[in-house]
């Protein structure tokens, strides 16, 4: 079985094609999500070779990433790589996130957006600072940009579609907590460029609102299994996954993580 690639679309138009296509370049499988888009989003990429689901009204991430899940699942995929369809994953990422996956087989490999971090507004760097310690409690292990959208999972973590969130961002927190409670899937990033181009659309994140839909899910759940004590001291003393080209843990300028770098194979 092979992999492929899953774009979740909303208005789009400026970018979707460029990205499409660039991801094309990188395999022949490509399902686009195109959730309920008012400015002709499917019409642009509707002579190239994908698959492309289309919802009548927008659903929300959520549900985009949950329809192609079981798209992929049909079609025998044994994982899926996401990028988002506003041009901020550049599909060139791909081949160091599927060497990834070979170093380390079944986890979840997270594009974490650690080069030139400057980039990233302030805002959303905070953000996600604070929502990747949640998810890092919660899951037991240290994960790096819990927030990005460009992922490899495999088709154990497809499975779990029916995680109860519908809102989409809480989704892609929920979801990691989720593979490490049911199957003992845990995470390993890779570096990428955080890109910000200044003719980008405006984001769908809203650092206030989804935040703290993402703060009130991981509250709930560490409350409901006890606190998590074990889990916290556990992710404060692993060494951080976040791997260079050789699978060794390679951090730069990570402001929570001074211990330089280590070998996280164990």
């Amino acid at each position: 079985m092979s992999h492929a690639i899953v774009i979740p679309a909303l208005n789009e138009a400026r970018a979707i094609r460029a990205v499409v296509e660039s991801a094309l370049a990188q395999c022949p499988h490509v399902i686009v999500i195109d959730d309920g888009s008012t400015d002709g989003t499917s019409e642009l990429i509707a002579d190239l070779p994908i698959v492309l689901l289309r919802h009548a009204t927008p659903q929300g991430k959520a549900a985009s990433l949950r329809d192609a899940f079981r798209e992929a699942l049909q079609r025998g995929f044994s994982a899926v790589i996401t990028m988002d369809g506003d041009g901020q994953h550049a599909a060139e990422d791909i081949p160091q996130m599927l060497s990834a996956a070979a170093h380390y087989p079944g986890r979840i490999v997270i594009g974490a957006r650690v080069i030139n971090r400057e980039q990233q507004p302030a805002r959303r760097r905070r953000a996600n600072a604070v929502a990747d310690w949640g998810v890092s409690w919660a899951s037991g292990h240290r994960v790096i940009d819990s927030q990005s959208g460009q992922r490899y999972y495999p088709r154990s973590v497809m499975q779990l579609v029916e995680v109860s969130t519908r809102f989409g961002f809480v989704f892609e927190s929920e979801i990691l907590i989720e593979a490490e409670w049911r199957l003992g899937v845990r995470t390993v990033s890779v570096p990428i460029q955080s890109r910000y181009p200044d003719d980008r659309r405006a984001s769908h994140f809203r650092a206030v609102r989804d935040t703290t839909r993402i703060t009130r899910m991981i509250i709930w759940r560490i409350l409901r299994r006890g606190l998590l004590l074990h889990y916290y001291v556990r992710f404060l003393r692993e060494p951080p996954p976040l791997l260079d080209a050789s699978g060794t843990a390679s951090v730069p300028d990570l402001q929570d993580n001074k211990q330089g770098s280590a070998d996280v194979r164990s």
